[in-house]
């Protein structure tokens, strides 16, 4: 069984920054992609970002573009989101999510094999 905790999430005013973190435990993770996800109220789920057991990370080409960073840190099992000059659209659910190998795109979230609780971010304009 692989559980993802997601923490770092909060109330931020627009402008400013949070780093999520996404601790994985009950296997190794030598091999995953990880990824990061969010849901914003009314709005489907869609894709951030991810980080690939080769270090190719992928982004959005949407909003975050240019203002998130996915990094890793493989003794700790840990993924990170760092979101800068966040902005009041940003307000929503971020999940993280662990995926075995797969030939799937980066952001099709239904090729991911396990999923976080989520953390909520609230950005304040």
């Amino acid at each position: 069984q692989v559980q993802l905790v997601e923490s770092g999430g909060g109330l931020v005013q627009a402008g400013g920054s949070l780093r999520l973190s996404c601790a994985a435990s009950g296997r190794t993770f030598s091999t995953y992609t990880m990824g990061w996800f969010r849901r914003a109220p009314g709005k489907e789920r869609e894709f951030v970002a991810s980080l690939a057991w080769t270090g190719v990370t992928t982004y959005s080409s949407g909003s975050v573009k240019g203002r998130v960073a996915i990094s890793g840190d493989t003794s700790k099992n840990t993924v990170y989101l760092q979101m800068n000059s966040l902005a009041p659209e940003d307000t929503a659910v971020y999940y993280c999510a662990a995926r075995r190998p797969s030939y799937d795109d980066y952001d099709l979230s239904s090729s991911y094999d396990y999923w976080g609780q989520g953390t909520q971010v609230t950005v304040s304009s």
